[in-house]
Order: C-alpha cells, then sequence, then structure tokens
C-alpha cells in the first residue's frame, strides 16, 4: 500500500491572503493617527513571509517604529490563527482535483497539520475538503493543546501516526516548512517540500528533503511515478 501524508496549509489551503489581511489590520491598529506608513503589496509582504522575514522587520519595513513593531508582531501572532481570519484560506490552485487523483489512484491518504480540531474542522466544512480524509486519517492538535513550537509538535504527530496507521510499503510526506522536513526525517519518511506555500526554495533546502517540487500536484506525480 503506498501511503501519502500531506500538510494541509500550503500544499492544499492557500493562505496568503489571511497572512496579508491580518498584515493589514495589525498594521492599521498599531499606527499611530496621522503617522505615515507603507502598505507592503500582497506580493512584497508573502515574498518576504516565505523567506522568513522577521515580523518586527517587516514592520519597520511598513513604517513602524521599533516600540511599535514588537506590538505588531504581538497582535499578529494573537490574531493570524483566529477563526474570523480562516475564512479568507482558500484551497490552493489544482490541489482538489489532485486529491481526486490521489482518491482514484487508492493511495492511502492521511493529513498532517498544526491546526487544531476546529480550525481544520472550519476549513473541512467551508471547502469540502472531509470527504478526502476520514477521521482516522486526520492527524492536528487537540482545541486545548499548548503548542510549544512547530518543530517540536509535528514530529509528535509523526509519531502518534506511524503507531497508529496501518504498515504501508511506501511512505511519503508531502509539506511547505521545516516542521514537515524534520518530522519525515526524523522518522525515516521520504519527504518532498513544496514551493507553494510559506517557504521558498532558500528556506526549504537548508533543511534537505528528498525533493521539491512546485506544488501538491507535481509532488504527487513524484510519488506515482517512482511506482
Amino acid at each position: 500500500m503506498l501511503r501519502l501524508i500531506t500538510d494541509f496549509d500550503g500544499p492544499i489551503m492557500d493562505v496568503s491572503d489571511r497572512y496579508y489581511r491580518v498584515y493589514q489590520q495589525c498594521l492599521a491598529e498599531t499606527q499611530r493617527e496621522g503617522q505615515a506608513v507603507r502598505e507592503l503589496t500582497l506580493a512584497e509582504f508573502w515574498d518576504m513571509k516565505r523567506a522568513r522575514v522577521p515580523e518586527t522587520e517587516i514592520a519597520l519595513l511598513s513604517g513602524l517604529d521599533a516600540d511599535q513593531a514588537v506590538d505588531f508582531a504581538l497582535k499578529r501572532r494573537q490574531t493570524v490563527h483566529t477563526l474570523p481570519f480562516l475564512m479568507y484560506d482558500r484551497p490552493a490552485q489544482g490541489a482538489v482535483e489532485t486529491l481526486e487523483k490521489l482518491q482514484r489512484a487508492g493511495v492511502d491518504l492521511t493529513v498532517m497539520t498544526m491546526r487544531r480540531v476546529r480550525e481544520l474542522d472550519e476549513a473541512f466544512t467551508r471547502c469540502n475538503l472531509a470527504q478526502f480524509f476520514p477521521e482516522n486519517r486526520r492527524y492536528c492538535l487537540p482545541n486545548d493543546y499548548v503548542k510549544t513550537g512547530d518543530v517540536k509538535d509535528k514530529p509528535l504527530l509523526m509519531a502518534r501516526a506511524l503507531a497508529e496507521l496501518p504498515p504501508a510499503s511506501d511512505f511519503w510526506m508531502v509539506g511547505d516548512t521545516e516542521a514537515d522536513i524534520v518530522a519525515a526525517k526524523t522518522h525515516g519518511v521520504k519527504v518532498i517540500g513544496v514551493l507553494c506555500g510559506i517557504r521558498d526554495r532558500t528556506q526549504l533546502e537548508m533543511h534537505q528533503p528528498d525533493f521539491i517540487a512546485n506544488n501538491l500536484s507535481q509532488a504527487v506525480e513524484m510519488v506515482l511515478g517512482s511506482h
């Protein structure tokens, strides 16, 4: 049996609009009355996010001062994963068609995400994605989970999945961040980094995935082509 574990945000969901709207709101809330700021374009902002430019630096480049930059970064962290903004996420181009292709091919498909249950359920319901992942193929965080950091938390999810899922003759992971790569490599799972998410090629290459693909569709072509 061929098994594919995929991250959710990045390979399946395009989160760039959510992140940008949170940036816009936090910039507006932090800006003093009459203060001139320069709102980055979506393209400028997203390039910086993918290159892991610190939040405080993004704030300074937008015209905030050093104290405001600290406030901005805190506001953003508190806001970016809240339900009112999650509604701006959309399935990435070609992602749904690729999930349908995997289903037709009989691939055992699992999602592994740092979203909490309610955050994953919101997207599943709104975008009709639950059909691709039975409940025993969903690995996410409990609603009351206190995160320690994705690079620490995701390998724990992977360990749980490996303990619970039935054996597979071939096993792949697809993700868009260092946490996905670390989780897979910690447990000896082959991993493909995709460029359609929140890390650029330079950031992915630092963590040495087995392959890098443009998106989920291309990653799946690599996996199916290996059989």
